[in-house]
């Protein structure tokens, strides 16, 4: 039987290929700190679940396929207090912000296209790239340097005549980089001056830890035509499995084109619709709350890692990820090691390994991602057992 060669140029997703070995290892009674998967364990707002309880239409029929307009309306007064007017014409609710980047790119991308992303880079956005049947030009950055890449003279060398887009995630999944006002302007610029699409994956906009105030691209006046944005409800309000995500352009083509997308697939939850609009209620003192939790969080780990000898990383200013690099060769072998051979007191733990958030053959081999999406104890107790487990290892005979 033949399978699709795009399928077959993917790979499994770093967060989730060593769930088999994790569930063996569970079921010897060990104990795992889930590092791996950005998973928040803040509690999703009570709004939601009111919303649900209280959901009564005698038919839950299917949803108009653009989205509900209540929904709609919820976000449009999200971004208003961003300083952000949109139209109910400029946003399209999806099946999560997966499913606004697939559409996205099916709508933009064409055979052997690229599209330039700065790297170390979220995996699936390699998967959903090659599934639009164009390529991933990296942008190189290393921890040394922040991971910071909004420099002119790294992006315009690697554009060429197969450029249609480039990508930024700000905050950055995985390196924590927020993007200053001057650089997010930079890349805006850049894509305009040489008429490429840029897409904006802010999913983590609340999370940045500096005092400075929110930002959106889409606070940029001029760049209506280049600028399409992701956004989603799974982190800002702790509910990843609502699977409601968002995409916005004030570009009327792009966006009447991602509209067949939304047709084809019919509609996103109707339910699911209707609570998301209610946890847009909430006030600020919720996104207060849960950044100084984060903040807190992110304090604890990095802390822990430079008490382990060998580690390099860089402080990550938003999200909730930090990437490092590990005094191993391979981190897909000590993963392994980690679960298959490893325990400190029936505990051990789990991560991402680092090659696959990368587009350069070889880079990343030795580095990982971890989430500190767990409670600052368990944090705390995560990186102790890794300091253990690093030096056990690299004393092997």
């Amino acid at each position: 039987m033949k399978f699709s060669s795009k399928m077959k140029r993917c790979g499994l997703s770093p967060m989730r290929k060593f769930n088999g070995y994790a569930a063996d290892a569970e079921a010897r009674g060990i104990k795992i700190y889930h590092l791996n998967i950005g998973q928040p364990d803040i509690h999703t707002p009570q709004a939601y679940y009111d919303a649900l309880k209280n959901y009564s239409d005698p038919v839950i029929s299917y949803a108009p396929s653009q989205g509900i307009n209540p929904l709609l309306d919820a976000i449009r007064h999200y971004y208003a207090g961003i300083g952000v007017m949109l139209e109910r014409k400029d946003i399209l609710i999806t099946n999560g912000g997966s499913e606004a980047l697939q559409m996205t790119l099916a709508s933009i991308l064409d055979d052997g296209d690229e599209i330039l992303i700065p790297e170390p880079f979220y995996p699936n956005y390699h998967t959903s790239v090659t599934l639009a049947g164009a390529f991933v030009k990296p942008i190189p950055t290393s921890p040394e340097e922040g991971y910071r890449f909004a420099v002119r003279e790294k992006i315009e060398p690697l554009i060429n005549e197969h450029t249609r887009a480039i990508l930024v995630t700000n905050p950055g999944n995985p390196t924590g980089t927020v993007l200053t006002r001057d650089e997010l302007k930079l890349m805006l610029d850049i894509a305009k001056e040489h008429n490429l699409f840029i897409l904006c994956d802010e999913v983590y906009r609340e999370f940045v830890y500096g005092g400075e105030p929110l930002v959106s691209a889409l606070q940029y006046p001029g760049y209506e035509e280049n600028l399409i944005i992701i956004d989603s409800v799974s982190k800002r309000f702790s509910a990843c499995g609502a699977r409601i995500g968002i995409l916005i352009s004030k570009n009327a083509e792009f966006m009447s084109e991602a509209m067949k997308w939304c047709q084809c697939r019919l509609s996103v939850s109707s339910t699911d619709q209707a609570a998301a609009a209610a946890l847009y209620s909430v006030g600020s003192d919720y996104f207060a709350a849960v950044r100084e939790e984060y903040k807190a969080r992110r304090d604890a780990m990095v802390k822990k890692l430079e008490q382990i000898p060998g580690v390099i990383f860089a402080r990550p200013e938003g999200a909730f990820y930090i990437m490092a690099a590990l005094p191993v060769d391979d981190a897909d072998k000590f993963q392994l090691w980690l679960l298959n051979e490893f325990d400190d007191h029936g505990e051990t733990v789990m991560f991402a390994c680092g090659e696959p958030f990368y587009g350069t053959p070889g880079k990343g081999k030795n580095e990982v991602r971890m989430a500190y999406v767990l409670k600052k104890e368990d944090l705390e107790r995560a990186l102790d057992i890794l300091k253990i487990a690093l030096e056990k290892y690299n004393n092997r005979q």
